[in-house]
């Protein structure tokens, strides 16, 4: 039995369509066919509609790869997995490989995308694109289990992401940064603690907490 057929009232988007339920925001990973013929790997958060009729979405902010192959090929294959590893690679690195499905995919499912809505703040382009799933497999069912260091990686890699960005205020993500690395080192296991180095390998934010950046005195501090 599949996410999709357990017959849970708080689940939605359940279709027979996707490989597994959604609902709220799903974190994924898509992989998008670039114009050198290799997947581009990036994070992908999936929205699910109130109404389980209309089309999951996903946004994309900017001039990215996923977007430049969203828009020229249409389409990609959303993939889920319970690897911090893979998430923090996805969001913070640019990553090429050469098969669509990635050997940590629980899941995945292809899709076409078509761009629904775009907005635009400061001088970031969000688009809204409706996902339409076609073929799909589970590779491996889990059991579901909660651990807190997995979603602090997850979130550390949001935080991570917008650091140097217009809009958002450095001292404050650092804090954040500093908040989530605490949960891994006390929740976390060896592969939230090895993805939350890679952020660190990435990003550099330790080394940026330990200077004025961390007491407020970085140039975002005036937006």
């Amino acid at each position: 039995m599949t996410g999709a057929d357990r017959d849970d009232p708080d689940t939605a988007s359940a279709t027979d369509d996707w490989p597994v339920a959604l609902r709220g925001v799903t974190e994924s990973v898509v992989t998008t066919l670039g114009p050198n013929d290799r997947w581009n790997v990036a994070a992908l958060g999936l929205h699910a509609p109130d109404d389980p009729s209309d089309p999951v979405t996903a946004r994309t902010y900017g001039r990215t790869r996923t977007w430049r192959n969203f828009t020229e090929r249409g389409g990609g294959v959303v993939q889920f997995t319970t690897d911090p590893r893979t998430f923090v690679d996805a969001a913070l690195t640019v990553r090429e490989v050469d098969e669509a499905v990635l050997p940590t995919a629980d899941a995945w499912v292809e899709v076409t995308v078509e761009e629904v809505a775009s907005e635009t703040e400061g001088d970031t382009t969000i688009r809204t694109w409706a996902l339409d799933p076609a073929e799909h497999a589970i590779v491996q069912e889990r059991v579901p289990t909660i651990n807190r260091g997995f979603g602090a990686v997850v979130d550390a890699t949001v935080a991570a992401s917008r650091l140097d960005v217009s809009g958002f205020k450095t001292a404050e993500l650092l804090d954040r940064l500093r908040y989530f690395g605490d949960v891994v080192e006390q929740c976390g296991g060896p592969a939230e603690r090895e993805a939350f180095a890679r952020i660190d390998e990435v990003t550099g934010w330790r080394e940026r907490a330990g200077s004025g950046e961390a007491r407020g005195d970085g140039a975002d501090e005036e937006t």
